[in-house]
């Protein structure tokens, strides 16, 4: 499965703990990255992470568009919701792409244990047939 890591500033540390502490699922799985996001989650795991742009810079609308052609299958994104995002406009279209490819989306840790546990479960399996990979 793709899964695609992003964190806002004040949420970054959060991600990365959830990584480490979900390392041994994460790591059979392809994770993709904004740009400081990706860079410190390899810092810290050593995991391999294709890493995109911040953000602000685009990174946020490169997932996104990796969402529009079906080939993200999750998303983890630790939104801060009490600082004002700049990029806020790509946020939110990010979140309506999932909601439109069913994308499944997780904006915090809550959310995303459940995710990542009903991966480790096979319960998203159902994602490979959508994107037409039934054996990735």
């Amino acid at each position: 499965m793709n899964i695609a890591l992003i964190a806002h500033d004040n949420k970054k540390n959060d991600l990365i703990q959830f990584v480490i502490a979900y390392q041994p699922i994460l790591e059979k799985h392809t994770l993709f990255a904004t740009g400081t996001t990706g860079k410190r989650i390899h810092e810290a795991t050593s995991l391999p992470i294709t890493r995109f742009q911040s953000g602000p810079l685009g990174g946020d609308q490169e997932i996104g568009a990796m969402v529009a052609q079906n080939n993200m299958d999750m998303i983890i994104f630790f939104r801060d919701p009490l600082t004002a995002q700049p990029h806020e406009p790509d946020v939110s279209a990010l979140i309506r792409l999932c909601d439109v490819y069913a994308v499944p989306l997780a904006t915090n840790m809550g959310t995303a244990e459940i995710l990542v546990r009903s991966l480790e479960q096979g319960d998203i399996e159902w994602r490979n047939f959508v994107r037409g990979n039934k054996g990735e």
